[in-house]
């Protein structure tokens, strides 16, 4: 009696060959169900583009930066959450505000010395997600505003040089009398123009975003004691 060496000639070979198969497709599909999630719903982080040609333009004479990590779960938790939130006015919601969202800080020098920070966040806008760095020099005060990522046909009004002027020396005091809930605000934040009033959503998410990044540097850098 001849007998093959080819799995597809015996029955029994073939059925649990099949099997073998059932069984290698089930097991991927249980472990994609279980990773999914994770990756769907990971922290975001923002970056500068190009860290290099970036600093260099928000802090001309400047000669280097260093950044650094940081996160609301690694410096203080559930309760830098909430005392975030409280500062903030509202709250954190979505992948852009996690509480181990990643965030990078530039310190940046001038030959040895320190001269300012550069920080960013990610924010929801009307159309899209919206990245607004600030330039801030030691005492937190901000020097340049810039949009590096905006979803919008009216990106190219808010991301206008001239729109950012309108947020150069403003602190964190001031972002404390804007109401990000209502939109409301006094001062010199109420003083801040929007070019483009078709896209109302996406002006006062980059009034949160500011206030928001304003506020995490603070609790991040400002509020800590100095080295």
């Amino acid at each position: 009696m001849k007998i093959s060496n080819h799995e597809e000639h015996h029955p029994l070979l073939k059925r649990s060959t099949f099997y073998k198969v059932v069984r290698s497709i089930a097991a991927a599909v249980a472990l994609f169900s279980i990773t999914w999630p994770t990756v769907s719903f990971a922290a975001v982080g923002c970056d500068l583009n190009d860290p290099d040609r970036d600093v260099a333009r928000l802090f001309p004479g400047s000669t280097g930066f260093k950044t650094q990590y940081v996160s609301i779960v690694q410096k203080g938790g559930d309760p830098l959450l909430q005392r975030v939130e409280t500062r903030l006015g509202d709250k954190f919601r979505g992948i852009y505000e996690t509480i181990d969202v990643p965030y990078t800080i530039y310190e940046i020098f001038s030959n040895k010395k320190r001269v300012g920070y550069i920080h960013g966040v990610n924010e929801k806008g009307q159309f899209g997600g919206i990245q607004v760095f600030l330039a801030f020099d030691l005492e937190g005060r901000i020097t340049a505003f810039y949009i590096q990522k905006m979803t919008s046909q009216y990106a190219g009004k808010l991301r206008d040089g001239s729109f950012g002027k309108q947020f150069i020396g403003l602190t964190l005091k001031d972002f404390e009398q804007y109401d990000v809930a209502t939109g409301k605000a006094t001062g010199k934040v109420e003083a801040i123009k929007n070019p483009a009033p078709q896209a109302e959503g996406d002006f006062r998410a980059a009034l949160r975003a500011t206030k928001k990044n304003l506020v995490l540097m603070d609790e991040f850098v400002f509020a800590q004691p100095k080295s």
